[in-house]
């Protein structure tokens, strides 16, 4: 068994409005992943950069909706709004939690 397996996930959403379509779509994508594969052990803070525009440079955010994934590290990032479940599963490493 992974070493990974019982950590604890932290992912950060970045959106550019969180009632605009696509920012909802990253959110309930990204909450039911992590429903399926984390289950318990993950948080997702939710950050709005139509709020605080500076945030997208200070957090090298290029485009929006971005997933970052700063515990486990490595950091890893993924942009879009996460429908493709392989590209999101690759792209966040989700498939080591994966006890088979």
């Amino acid at each position: 068994m992974n070493g990974d397996f019982d950590e604890s996930w932290l992912l950060r959403l970045y959106v550019a409005g969180r009632s605009a379509s696509l920012s909802y779509r990253a959110e309930a994508n990204l909450t039911s992943l992590c429903e399926k594969y984390l289950p318990g052990r993950y948080e997702i803070h939710v950050i709005d950069l139509s709020d605080d525009p500076r945030l997208a440079k200070e957090h090298e955010i290029v485009a929006v909706p971005t997933v970052v994934r700063e515990r486990p590290v490595p950091f890893r990032k993924v942009i879009g709004d996460l429908r493709d479940t392989e590209r999101a599963l690759f792209g966040l490493e989700l498939r080591r939690t994966i006890v088979l």
